[in-house]
This record gives structure tokens, sequence and C-alpha cells, in this order.
């Protein structure tokens, strides 16, 4: 599917419900146009679901994560987005950080976070997955539409054509 968020703005802004991400994320992966169904991670400075979610088959699938926002150490790093990539994984929004920026700006697939950061997560496993979440003014929820270019992120209910 082609498409531009804008074009998908102007086509269903009036005939859907869409969401529109306040713009607040980096763009860190080779892909910049990307769309896929979510599945959703609830987690604090903690990787070890995400780990295991993108271990599974993605099926051109986008994992939304929310991290709390927090800037105190990266998400993810490099070895799990080429895990995501092996898996069939479309892309990967995080509310956190990611590190190994530089090798992660060469790997294809779409990736947006708040920022880098060098330190690597605690391992609790104190995460919840497929649980609506909220941040950057959108509700995200499992088996919701996700679609994501350069001039942002929409997220809508039903398939956009």
């Amino acid at each position: 599917m082609t498409f531009t968020t804008a074009n998908l703005c102007d086509t269903h802004s009036k005939t859907q419900h869409l969401q529109i991400a306040e713009p607040l994320f980096i763009s860190y992966g080779a892909k910049t146009v990307y769309s896929g169904q979510v599945t959703t991670i609830k987690t604090f400075e903690d990787n070890v679901l995400i780990s295991t979610v993108l271990q599974e088959p993605g099926h051109q699938r986008i994992l939304v994560i929310d991290g709390g926002g927090s800037r105190r150490c990266a998400l993810v790093d490099a070895s799990i987005v080429q895990t995501a990539i092996a898996n069939g994984w479309e892309g990967i929004i995080i509310n956190g950080c990611i590190r190994d920026a530089a090798l992660i700006a060469k790997l294809p697939i779409g990736i947006r976070a708040l920022q880098t950061h060098p330190l690597k997560t605690h391992k609790q496993d104190h995460s919840d997955r497929d649980q609506l979440i909220s941040f950057a003014g959108v509700n995200f929820k499992k088996d919701s539409f996700l679609y994501a270019d350069m001039d942002g992120i929409i997220v809508s209910d039903t398939i956009l054509s």
C-alpha cells in the first residue's frame, strides 16, 4: 500500500475517527513509511517482554511500547531490532529511548522513539501486553491500524485505503 499520512487525513478525517500522534518522535530506522496492525506493551525501564514479543512472528505488525516516557535508559537496541526484522515486524514505536542509533539507521524497519540513551534497561519482567496504552494524545489498542511516514503517525480502528 502506498500512502502519505497527509493524504489519509485529507481523505478520511471527515468519515473516520482518526487519532493523530503529537509530533514527539524521532525517526531512526531506514524505513520511513510503514503501516500495520498494532500490538502493545506497557513497561518501565524493562525490555524483557519486548524481546520476547519480537521473537514471535510479526506478520507485518507494529509494536507500540509505552515506556512511560523514560529518558533514563534505552528500551530497544540494534540486537532487538534485528530480531524484529528477522521475524517480520514492520515497525516499533517507543515512548522511551533507543540505543545503537547509528546501526538502527541502516536497518530496514520503521523505528520511532523519543530520544537515544546509551544505558541498557533493567531486567525486571514487569510489563503488560495487549492492553490499551495512551501517550502522544493517542489511545493505542491491539489490532488498531497504524500508519507512519515523515509527516507523522495516524491510528485508526479500521483499515484505511
